[in-house]
């Protein structure tokens, strides 16, 4: 999608909010603005994502239950479903949906899986994979997104999220191994502790450089990672141990 088209998405989405929201209550939570919410929703899924070859049938079914509008701060609500990142504080980002099926895809869960996520943001990310798997384990190294993420996350009932602030250079040892793991913000390099937490036959799905940026995805073999597909991407960049100068990547 070019910038015009992206624009005019914005712009009608908008219209259509602006429009709905005397009559259905989208600010007062109203049973009448959770069905408009339900349609932009489903208009979303099918303009943004199926109709750019994500097929996987419940990776759609995911993104059509999860109600992102919850995941994005008050004043941004009746821009939820539009064709973009939105802002959700801390300078951070709830990524595209489009990015968010894709990434989700690219894992290729499975219903007794155990998901790793680096950087929860909003808890979006985790929300669409709890619908999908086992259990998933996000870890966020900013303490208001993750203390915010945790408390939205119960609050809707996805008991099978488990949000830990801390570096997610480092994984979470504790809970390994993944069957399969996701970064949700860019690295200079694939930090080595995910590596070593992800299964043999695992997918890693990273975003990795400064500028140009690749949403990297691999599998790990017996003899190491190995690259599936790579698709230019552009993400907020990885803090914490990643940054230090002797873990970057010359």
């Amino acid at each position: 999608m070019n910038g015009i088209e992206i624009l005019k998405s914005v712009f009608y989405r908008c219209l259509l909010i602006v429009f709905f929201a005397p009559f259905a209550g989208i600010s007062s939570g109203c049973t009448s603005g959770d069905v408009v919410y339900d349609r932009l929703r489903e208009s979303m899924v099918r303009e943004q994502i199926e109709s750019r070859g994500i097929t996987d049938e419940g990776v759609l079914s995911a993104m059509k239950s999860v109600p992102r509008h919850l995941f994005v701060p008050e004043e941004y609500r009746g821009m939820a479903y539009i064709d973009s990142p939105l802002p959700i504080g801390s300078s951070q980002t709830i990524s595209q949906p489009y990015i968010v099926a894709l990434m989700t895809a690219f894992l290729e869960p499975d219903s007794t899986d155990r998901i790793l996520e680096v950087g929860t943001g909003s808890g979006y990310q985790a929300a669409v994979l709890a619908m999908l798997v086992d259990s998933v384990y996000t870890i966020e190294i900013l303490p208001e997104l993750a203390s915010r993420a945790s408390s939205l996350l119960d609050s809707l009932g996805y008991g099978n999220v488990e949000v830990m602030t801390g570096d997610g250079y480092n994984g979470w040892p504790e809970k390994a191994p993944f069957d399969a793991i996701i970064v949700t913000a860019a690295a200079p390099r694939i930090p080595e502790p995910l590596i070593e937490q992800l299964k043999t036959g695992g997918m890693l799905v990273i975003p990795e450089g400064r500028f140009p940026q690749k949403l990297n995805v691999y599998e790990k073999s017996p003899e190491g990672l190995k690259l599936h597909s790579s698709v230019p991407v552009q993400f907020v960049p990885m803090t914490g141990r990643i940054r230090e100068r002797n873990e970057i990547k010359k």
